[in-house]
């Protein structure tokens, strides 16, 4: 753990930042390195030195590493995003995540429409239209292929189709909070 790693002579970033004498027993010296100043600069602008210093004395010494983790990774997020934070990173992994969700649901109604249409025409005229892939796969043209020049693609899917394949959250709105 850094708190008892020795320190150099020098002033800790907290105590150079804000202009003070840094004491041996300084609360800021194991977790806001000399090396760091713009670590503690970003979290003093976003919590304030005075707010840090108490979160940290009523922290466990064994947790106030991952405290101050946390405190910088959440100073970051708020200066880059400063209404909603940390949450806007969420929101937006979580829409991320519904539309991967939604693209999977329309190409498992596709491939199992395809498999079906596949496997109900066993004749070998249809067969030999078929494309081969990896000498092992073979599938089945596909009946409603889009079209270059008339521009008419066919991805819709009705939503009992998407259902059938899990649950598909809504989490478009922003902020969604677990």
């Amino acid at each position: 753990m850094k708190s008892h790693e020795p320190r150099s002579s020098s002033s800790c970033a907290a105590c150079k930042f804000l202009k003070r004498r840094c004491t041996p027993n300084c609360i800021f010296a194991p977790y806001f390195r000399s090396d760091e100043p713009k670590k503690f600069a970003k979290v003093h602008k976003v919590f304030g030195a005075s707010n840090v210093s108490k979160i940290l004395m009523e922290v466990p010494e064994e947790q106030r590493e991952d405290t101050v983790n946390s405190l910088a990774y959440e100073a970051e997020a708020r200066l880059r995003d400063p209404v909603y934070g940390c949450i806007g990173a969420i929101a937006l992994l979580q829409r991320k995540m519904v539309e991967l969700q939604h693209e999977l649901a329309i190409a498992r109604a596709r491939l199992s429409r395809y498999a079906a249409v596949a496997s109900s025409s066993s004749t070998p005229s249809s067969l030999s239209s078929s494309t081969i892939l990896d000498d092992r796969i073979s599938i089945a043209p596909f009946p409603d292929a889009f079209s270059c020049n008339g521009l008419s693609y066919s991805f819709s899917q009705s939503p009992s189709d998407l259902s059938r394949y899990g649950p598909v959250n809504d989490f478009g709105q922003i902020p969604y909070v677990l």
